[in-house]
C-alpha cells in the first residue's frame, strides 16, 4: 500500500519550483483553471508554465491521493502483480505516472501523453531529480494521435481525462486504450454522477471487448446501483498551509471523491466485496452498505453478538474490499 501523501521527492521539487512565486497570483491561476473544468473545459487554460504550475500545486495532492487509493485496491487483489511499463493517458503534471513509480518497484518504463506543452514542460522539470523517472518518455499531441503511435503497456493509466471528451470520443479512447493494454488498465474520474457514469459507460464498452473488473467491483456483470444512487468513494489528505492558501480553505485537510475502475485482460480469483459507504457503527451493530457479487446488500448488519465477525466489521471503512476467506458474517 502506498501513502496518499505527495513523495517526498515530488513535494521538494514542487517547493523548489515555487520558491519566488506570489501565492496570490497562483491562487487566482488555480482558481480560474479550476472554475474551467468544473464548466466541462479542458486543460486548454493552462497556457503558460506559470499556469501549470499552479495547477499541479492546487490539484496534484488530491489526484495523486485519489490514484494511490485506486491503485492500492488494484495491488490488494493482485499483490503479484508487477508490471514492467507503463502508459499514462492525459498525463498531464506526471501525478499518474508517480503514483504508479511509488506503487511498482518493477515499473521501468514510463510513457506519458498529453496535448499540453505547459503541463509536459513541468512534468520533466519536476522528474528530472527521480532516478527512475528522469528518463520517462513524455509525447504532446491529440491523445487519439498519440496512442496510436505509443507503445503497448503492461499497466495504462488515464486519470481525469475522459471528462474532457465528447461520448463518441470517450468510446473511441476507451477502444485505443485497451488495445495498448498488454495486462491493466486503470481510469480515475471525479466522483460525481457524470464522472461514474462515463466510468460505467468505459466498463461495460471493455468487458464486452473482454475484459474483466479488477476493482472495485466483485463481478463483471452491470452495475446493480439505480438512480439517483452511484458508486464512488473518497480519499483524505493532509493539506500544507501553502496547499490552504491556495485553495482559500480552512480545513487542514481534503477530501477526494473519486470514481475508477481497474479493468484486466485476465479474470482474477474470486473478487472481494466492497463497502459503498461509512457503515454506522453501535454497541448493538456495524451496518454497512456492500455490494456482493449477487448483488448490492443496502443495510448489511453484523451483529455484535457475533464478536468475531462484529470486530472485522468495525474496521471497515468506505471503499474497504471484504475477502470471501474473511466472510461478511451479515444478517
Amino acid at each position: 500500500m502506498i501513502s496518499p501523501d505527495l513523495p517526498a521527492e515530488l513535494r521538494a521539487a514542487l517547493t523548489h519550483k515555487s520558491e519566488g512565486l506570489s501565492r496570490n497570483d497562483a491562487a487566482q491561476r488555480a482558481d480560474a483553471i479550476s472554475r474551467t473544468y468544473r464548466d466541462g473545459g479542458g486543460s486548454g487554460t493552462i497556457r503558460t508554465g506559470a499556469d501549470a504550475l499552479a495547477y499541479a500545486l492546487a490539484r496534484m495532492p488530491a489526484t495523486y491521493a485519489a490514484i494511490a487509493a485506486s491503485l492500492n485496491a488494484l495491488t490488494e487483489i493482485r499483490p503479484d502483480f508487477a508490471p514492467s511499463s507503463l502508459l499514462d493517458v492525459g498525463a498531464g503534471p506526471g501525478t499518474a505516472t508517480w503514483a504508479a513509480s511509488e506503487a511498482f518497484a518493477s515499473l521501468n518504463t514510463f510513457t506519458l501523453l498529453d496535448a499540453n506543452t505547459a503541463l509536459r514542460d513541468l512534468a520533466t522539470e519536476l522528474a528530472q531529480p527521480h532516478l527512475r523517472l528522469a528518463a520517462m518518455r513524455y509525447h504532446s499531441g491529440d491523445a487519439r494521435k498519440a496512442l496510436a503511435e505509443a507503445p503497448e503497456a503492461d499497466l495504462v493509466v488515464a486519470s481525469y481525462v475522459i471528462n474532457e471528451l465528447g461520448a463518441g470520443e470517450r468510446a473511441a479512447l476507451a477502444d485505443a486504450m485497451w488495445a495498448k493494454t498488454r495486462d491493466t488498465l486503470l481510469v480515475v474520474e471525479p466522483g460525481t454522477p457524470a464522472g461514474y457514469a462515463r466510468v460505467i459507460d468505459l466498463r461495460d464498452r471493455l468487458i464486452a471487448k473482454g475484459a474483466h473488473v479488477i476493482a472495485p467491483c466483485p463481478h463483471d456483470a452491470a452495475c446493480p446501483l439505480t438512480r439517483p444512487d452511484w458508486c464512488h468513494f473518497t480519499q483524505r489528505l493532509q493539506r500544507s498551509r501553502a496547499h490552504k492558501h491556495l485553495k482559500g480553505a480552512d480545513l487542514p485537510y481534503e477530501d477526494e471523491k473519486f470514481a475508477y475502475v481497474v479493468l484486466s485482460r485476465t479474470a482474477p480469483a474470486p473478487r472481494p466485496a466492497r463497502v459503498l459507504a461509512q457503515p454506522l457503527v453501535t454497541k448493538i451493530a456495524v451496518t454497512a452498505k456492500i455490494c456482493t457479487p449477487e448483488g448490492i446488500m443496502e443495510a448489511a448488519s453484523v451483529p455484535h453478538r457475533d464478536k468475531a465477525a462484529y470486530k472485522r466489521a468495525k474496521k471497515w471503512n468506505w471503499g474497504d474490499a471484504i475477502f470471501p476467506e474473511n466472510g461478511i458474517g451479515v444478517e
